[in-house]
């Protein structure tokens, strides 16, 4: 398995495979559930590679490391699973 931030800049830089639709899970703690979002609504400060944000349905912004992502969808099919 290659490491999140590797498949995030495959995902960025790769044209062709980062045209599809992307989807992230990451583990929420408060809820204790793995919560799917559009990479498209998640920000990555361009200096910051250990997390991204994301402001939520109330608008909050949250600051998420990056690995508290437990899984990677694109096109609706799961490519990517951290171990458990």
């Amino acid at each position: 398995m290659i490491p999140i931030h590797e498949l995030l800049s495959r995902i960025r830089w790769d044209r062709d495979f980062g045209r599809a639709d992307f989807v992230i899970g990451y583990y929420d703690r408060v809820s204790d559930e793995i919560i799917r979002v559009p990479l498209a609504d998640l920000y990555f400060e361009p200096d910051d590679h250990f997390s991204f944000d994301l402001v939520d349905q109330a608008g909050e912004l949250h600051s998420i490391p990056l690995h508290r992502i437990r899984e990677v969808f694109r096109d609706g099919v799961l490519i990517w699973q951290r171990a458990r």
